[in-house]
This record gives structure tokens, sequence and C-alpha cells, in this order.
């Protein structure tokens, strides 16, 4: 807390006038880049015809690459996974804003099996967890390997869809 703190320029006193805790911060943090997401997302879900999933993956993952690559907080988001794993109360509130991502992801699954481009006897919730799967995956490539080419990673999503 104390890098936050300095980082932001701010007193003790000032960062805890605006959060009451770290997870207060988490919450704001990653509310508001899940925000990000889930406005493509919604955008897809509206979109008719919707678009196939590999663009609909590009689309998120170019909004992870300019946050990586501003230095934004979608840095931190392997932190928060790690915390949530020993603090009860971070594991809520990521389950809470990551959930809202991987409902998105099996409303797509549900869209595209009803347009035919899913295999009827495919199941949407499972397709969505490997969906939302997806963009994880890409997040951790990111932050831990580095340069991860976008173009390359969704044209290997594309592979394996058709497949």
């Amino acid at each position: 807390m104390q890098d936050v703190i300095k980082e932001a320029d701010l007193s003790v006193g000032a960062f805890y006038r605006y959060f009451k805790s770290k997870n207060e911060l988490i919450t704001a943090i990653a509310g508001e880049k899940i925000g990000e997401v889930t406005s493509v997302l919604d955008a897809v879900l509206e979109a008719d015809p919707m678009p196939p999933v590999p663009e609909i993956i590009d689309r998120v993952l170019e909004l992870v690459d300019r946050s990586i690559d501003g230095g934004g907080p979608v840095r931190i988001a392997v932190q928060v996974w790690g915390e949530a794993v020993h603090d009860p109360e971070v594991a809520a509130i990521v389950a809470e804003i990551y959930g809202r991502v991987r409902s998105r992801a099996v409303h797509i699954a549900e869209r595209a099996q009803a347009a035919g481009r899913l295999s009827a006897d495919a199941d949407p919730v499972g397709v969505g967890g490997a969906l939302f799967g997806l963009i994880q995956g890409y997040i951790l490539q990111r932050i831990l390997i580095g340069n991860v080419d976008r173009t390359q990673y969704v044209n290997g999503v594309r592979a394996l869809v058709a497949g």
C-alpha cells in the first residue's frame, strides 16, 4: 500500500479519505477495467449478427494490450488473483467482478449456438468458461512472458474454434 500511496503522490491520510482499505482500492480498479471489458462484450451481445468468437476475443485482448502497454491496472490483475487465494474478502470481490465477464462469455456461447456457429450439443456454460479462460490466459502470458503477439494468439483461437 505504501508503494501505491507514494505513486499516487498522496499522504496516507489523503489516500484513506478516498479508500477505506486495500480491498476497496482493488474493487475500484478491477471494477473500472472490468467495466470496459463488459461494455465491449455487451456491445457484441447486442450486435446482429454477432461477430465470430475470434473477433470478440481480439476486441477484448486489444483492451488488455492497451492497458498493459500503457502501464495500466491490468498489470496488477495477477497480483489480485494471487491475493484472492489467501484473502476471502478479496476472493469474494474477484469472484463477483470476474463472474460478470464469465457470465457474458456464457451468453456469447449461447448466441453462437443459436446462430449455428457452435455445435447444438455443446455446453454453453463450458464454452463460456473456456472463452473466459482464454482472456485470462492471454493476460498471464502478457504479464509473465512479455511480448505475446495478439494476432498470433487470436489466430490460434481461430484454429481451435475451426478444428
